[in-house]
């Protein structure tokens, strides 16, 4: 059971990096660009976060170059956190800052960890 927990978790974590960053490719491109100018992020940074949450979310996903992976994810999310979510007067901001909190703290847990089996990282010792 216990080899299951780790790609199981892996899956779990990368599904909200994978899907956000698919979600923003086509029709909500140009909204997530808008919001992100109006929250004062260049839009032209679009790009890089889909890349990395695509190839990030991808990479947990198949277990490869996992504690990177999981590091730079969770100092992204952190970063999101407390650019877009940081009205703590309104509780559902409130509540997504914690949400970013809580992946961070996954990816973190994943990081000191490592991939478990059933990864590429795993095959490749």
């Amino acid at each position: 059971m216990d080899k299951y927990l780790p790609v199981t978790g892996r899956v779990l974590l990368a599904l909200i990096f994978v899907m956000g960053g698919l979600g923003k490719l086509g029709a909500g491109y140009a909204a997530t660009q808008g919001y992100m100018d109006a929250m004062g992020v260049p839009g032209m940074l679009l790009p890089l976060v889909i890349l990395l949450e695509i190839g990030g979310g991808i990479a947990l996903i198949v277990g490869w170059k996992t504690r990177y992976a999981s590091i730079l994810l969770a100092g992204f999310t952190v970063v999101a956190a407390l650019i877009f979510h940081n009205d703590f007067a309104n509780q559902m901001q409130m509540i997504m800052f914690m949400k970013n909190l809580a992946i961070s703290g996954g990816l973190l847990l994943l990081a000191a960890n490592g991939s478990g089996a059933y990864s590429l990282d795993e095959r490749n010792k």
